[in-house]
């Protein structure tokens, strides 16, 4: 019998090996969401997992490794809330977008580690910076559907769209960043609706606005 199909209790070598990877996850969360992966050390991650460093380079190269795998989970559940609020929200623009941004902003706001693993952190790492890139690469791309969905294309649309996609949801990112740091006097649902009526009004604009392709 391979290794990877003993059991013990009832529960696979591959299965105790993902909850210990699962357990790493969340506790790597934990330690880069509170004090930044620069100040936390495998050490801490291993102690506050109940694991020994074996179990950690069982799942992860580095530190860093584990925290481009923290963003990465962080990121999956962000596109799985965003898409799951805007396929169950009125079909209308308006509500639409603003089911989407509310379902982001208070995923990443609900708890604050998310949003400082999703936004601050990458200004650290070079690894999770490019990971980040491509991931706003992936909203943008989701948003640019949504926009040519709703107001259809028009002359040089294309290439307006993936600019102003690009702005939108970078500039979400950094707007959170500003209102988690209280640089910003907004309640939450102000953020939302200011959000939600710039998302919708610039991306008609893209749509619409005259001009060469």
């Amino acid at each position: 019998m391979e290794s990877g199909a003993r059991t013990y209790g009832g529960v696979s070598a591959d299965e105790r090996k993902a909850r210990r990877r699962g357990l790493l996850l969340d506790a790597g969360l934990d330690l880069f969401g509170t004090l930044g992966w620069q100040q936390t050390t495998m050490t801490a991650v291993c102690q506050r997992a109940k694991l020994t460093e074996r179990y950690f380079y069982e799942s992860f190269a580095d530190l860093e490794e584990l925290l481009v795998a923290v963003f990465e989970r962080v990121a999956a559940e962000a596109a799985e809330v965003v898409l799951a609020a805007a396929e169950s929200s009125d079909t209308q623009a308006r509500p639409r977008a603003r089911a989407a941004i509310a379902a982001f902003v208070e995923l990443m706001t609900d708890d604050p580690r998310k949003g400082r693993v999703a936004f601050v952190e990458a200004l650290s790492s070079e690894a999770l910076m490019r990971r980040r890139f491509a991931t706003i690469d992936a909203f943008a791309a989701l948003l640019g559907d949504q926009a040519k969905e709703f107001f259809g294309t028009g002359p040089g649309s294309e290439r307006r769209l993936r600019l102003t996609s690009f702005m939108l949801v970078g500039g979400l990112a950094e707007t959170l960043i500003a209102w988690l740091g209280g640089a910003l006097d907004s309640t939450r649902e102000q953020l939302i609706d200011d959000a939600t009526d710039l998302f919708v009004a610039t991306g008609e604009a893209a749509i619409t606005i005259g001009g060469g392709g």
